[in-house]
C-alpha cells in the first residue's frame, strides 16, 4: 500500500478512511491466550511493563463467546462513533497466535463471519509466528482485511531481556520479513522510554524501523503499572529510566518522526492507561485526541513532517 500525507504524517486512520470510505473500529476480542513468557515455555511472570487489564475494556473477557464480544463491543463504539462503517476484530490481550493451528482457524473465522466486522487486527509476538500461521492468514485476507500487529517493543537485545520479551531483535526481524514475503499487511508496535535507554538509543529506532518491511507503527510511551515488576524496578533505580514532560514528548516524538520513512502509516504515538493502574499520571488526564491535536500544532510550528530528515539520512 502507498500512504499518503494529508496532514504533515501518515496516519492509520486516514488509511482506513482511504481503503474503506469511513471510519473503521477496532473491537478488542480476548480469545483466552497465554504467552511463552508466562506459561514456563520460555519463562514466567510475563513482560515486566505488562497487566493486560490496563488496556482491556469491560466488554471483552474470555468467558465470553468471540460473536458475543463482538455484538458488546458494537454497542458501546457505536454510542461514541456513529460515523463508523465497520468494525475490526482485535485479537489483541497476550499472543493471539500461539495455539494450534485450528484452534486458530476456528477463533478468526468466528469473529470473520460477524456480518459487521470487515476483518480482523492480529496482536501477537515474533517468535509464536510461523509459515503455518502465515499460509492461514494469508488465506483469510483473500475475502476480508487481515493485519498483523508484531510487539516488538525494543530494537536492543539487552532490554528485550531486561523486561523478559523472551525474544531477540533478530527474531523480530525474521519474522516481519516473512510476513512482507506472504504477502500480509503487519505492523510493529514500540515503547519509548524503557529502563536502559537513552534518547540517542530511542532515536535510533527510526534507523531500525526504516529497515522493515512494516506497512505502520505504534508508540506508546512507558507508563509504570501498578502491580507489574517495572513498576518495582523504578522505584529502586528510577535514574536509569528516561521520562518526560506532555510536552518534551511531544517534541522528542517529532524528532522520531522527522527520522522515519514517509510511507509508514503511524497508528499511534502516545497511550491512554485507565488512572487506577497508575501511580500517578504526570500529564494529567489528558485524551489522544487532545495529544494529537497538540502534535499537529507543534508540527506546524517547527514546519515539520514526518520524513523531512529521512533522504538525509541515506
Amino acid at each position: 500500500m502507498e500512504a499518503t500525507l494529508h496532514k504533515r504524517y501518515c496516519s492509520y486512520s486516514d488509511f482506513f478512511r482511504e481503503k474503506f470510505g469511513a471510519r473503521v473500529q477496532k473491537l478488542v476480542v480476548d480469545a483466552g491466550f497465554t504467552c511463552p513468557n508466562r506459561d514456563g515455555s520460555l519463562g514466567y511472570g510475563g513482560c515486566s511493563f505488562c497487566d493486560n487489564r490496563a488496556f482491556h475494556p469491560g466488554y471483552s473477557t474470555p468467558e465470553k463467546s468471540i460473536a458475543t464480544q463482538l455484538d458488546e463491543g458494537i454497542e458501546f463504539h457505536r454510542r461514541r462513533y456513529r460515523r463508523s462503517c465497520g468494525y475490526l476484530a482485535y485479537f489483541q490481550p497476550h499472543t493471539n497466535t500461539y495455539a494450534p493451528l485450528e484452534r486458530l482457524r476456528s477463533l478468526y473465522s468466528e469473529a470473520l463471519s460477524h456480518p459487521e466486522v470487515t476483518g480482523i487486527v492480529i496482536g501477537t509476538r515474533p517468535d509464536c509466528v510461523d509459515s503455518g500461521v502465515l499460509e492461514l492468514l494469508k488465506e483469510l485476507s483473500k475475502d476480508k482485511f487481515v493485519i498483523v500487529e508484531y510487539g516488538i517493543e525494543s530494537c536492543y537485545d539487552r532490554t528485550l531481556r531486561r523486561v523478559n520479551r523472551g525474544h531477540s531483535w533478530q527474531q523480530a526481524v525474521d519474522a516481519v520479513r516473512a510476513t512482507a514475503e506472504a504477502g500480509l499487511m503487519q505492523g510493529a508496535h514500540f515503547i519509548l522510554g524503557l529502563p536502559g535507554e537513552s534518547r540517542d538509543d530511542m532515536l535510533a529506532y527510526a534507523d531500525a524501523i526504516n529497515s522493515l518491511p512494516l506497512d505502520t507503527v505504534k508508540f506508546h510511551q512507558l507508563q509504570i503499572i501498578r502491580g507489574t515488576a517495572m513498576e518495582a524496578e523504578y522505584e529502586r533505580s528510577p535514574e536509569d529510566f528516561v521520562t518526560w514532560t506532555l510536552d518534551e514528548y511531544i517534541d522528542f516524538f517529532i524528532d522520531i518522526l522527522e527520522r522515519l520513512r514517509p510511507d509508514l502509516y503511524i497508528e499511534r504515538f502516545a497511550g491512554e492507561v485507565p488512572p487506577r493502574f497508575v501511580k500517578s499520571t504526570p500529564w494529567g488526564l489528558v485524551r489522544n485526541y487532545d495529544i494529537i491535536a497538540r502534535m499537529e500544532k507543534r508540527l506546524e510550528e517547527r514546519d515539520s513532517r514526518q520524513g523531512k530528515l529521512y533522504n538525509t539520512q541515506i
